[in-house]
């Protein structure tokens, strides 16, 4: 029987959203692996104390390499993180000698079998998948047409040669900011179709469904599963990417997306179970008894237009002023360069 590879990066900031990802996999299909990469001491402890099936735990200190550890000063946790993206990718290629790897952000949940996508990059090197950005929240100029939260390679020379420039270019240049063409590690993809050949736009609409796309969608359930209509098909949701998600503890409240106006439908059927879930590993790993009845669920909504765009990128060109501490990787889902 085919396993389908994946791997994932994150610290103890993103463990509950890890351990919700790693759930959800197991939940839409058992012949999986995912390999997590734990970014601090205190997370491969914890993470190798549960066990987990269907994962392989590895630490900073296995993977790092000269190369990386020349950048990692003059780079922030976030920064670091988005610098490592394809390295973990191409690690745990050549590693674990693995036939095809997609990487996948620590803060998505699955909640259908993801092997209709497998099926349709079959005969493809390299499978990028689209923001699909619903027009009032269209970032592409700055932040790119695709969002490095579902990237598959194989391990063939097509797919290893875009893989390992990818990576040169993130050792090279990895940063926070809109710069010459670049945004974090998300911006290279876009060179991805012009320089490399037999590149793949996921088609299916239900990879990646997130914040800056879901008004484009009506949502209904059937036999357990979430149904997604355009004004054209019907399909399964395979996946939510909740970006800009954050919790305070401190003050008991959820930031359900900043910026995105999300409707109490879509609060409902996605984020509600879904902050459940991280509940129930936080207070696993905290001895907590934290529930989700007693925080208050914030939406903050800016109309975005174009000229707010402009303003906001404007903040991370070369000079910008950013206005939260980005060397927190609680804040490295805070934007789309993820």
């Amino acid at each position: 029987m085919k396993t389908y590879n994946y791997c994932t990066l994150f610290d103890f900031n993103y463990l509950s959203r890890g351990l919700a990802l790693h759930e959800s996999l197991g939940k839409v299909h058992s012949d999986f692996c995912l390999y997590i990469f734990a970014f601090d001491d205190r997370t491969k402890l914890l993470l190798n104390q549960l066990q987990l099936k269907n994962a392989v735990i590895i630490g900073l200190e296995e993977f790092e390499d000269q190369e990386l550890l020349k950048v990692k000063p003059i780079r922030t946790k976030a920064e670091y993180c988005f610098t490592c993206t394809p390295s973990v990718i191409k690690y745990a290629i050549e590693k674990y000698k693995l036939q095809s790897c997609t990487y996948l952000d620590a803060d998505m949940y699955f909640y259908s079998s993801p092997l209709s996508v497998f099926e349709e990059l079959n005969s493809f090197p390299v499978g990028l998948s689209p923001h699909n950005y619903s027009p009032e929240y269209d970032m592409s100029k700055d932040s790119g047409k695709y969002c490095v939260q579902f990237v598959y390679f194989k391990n063939t020379p097509e797919g290893m040669e875009p893989l390992t420039w990818w990576r040169n270019q993130c050792i090279n240049w990895c940063y926070a900011r809109v710069e010459d063409g670049k945004y974090g590690d998300q911006k290279y993809l876009d060179s991805f179709a012009s320089l490399f050949k037999n590149i793949h736009d996921i088609e299916h609409p239900g990879i990646g469904v997130a914040p800056w796309n879901v008004k484009q969608f009506k949502f209904s359930t059937k036999d357990g599963n979430i149904i997604l209509k355009n004004n054209i098909t019907e399909n399964d949701v395979i996946f939510y990417h909740y970006q800009s998600l954050k919790i305070d503890f401190s003050k008991k409240t959820v930031q359900l997306g900043k910026w995105y106006d999300l409707s109490e439908k879509v609060v409902e059927l996605f984020y509600k179970p879904y902050i459940e879930r991280l509940f129930y590993y936080e207070n696993k790993m905290r001895g907590s008894n934290y529930d989700i009845q007693d925080f208050k669920l914030l939406k903050e909504n800016t109309n975005i237009d174009e000229d707010f765009i402009d303003t906001f990128f404007s903040k991370f060109k070369i000079g910008g002023e950013l206005d939260f501490d980005i060397k927190d990787t609680d804040v490295c889902k805070y934007l789309d360069i993820n």
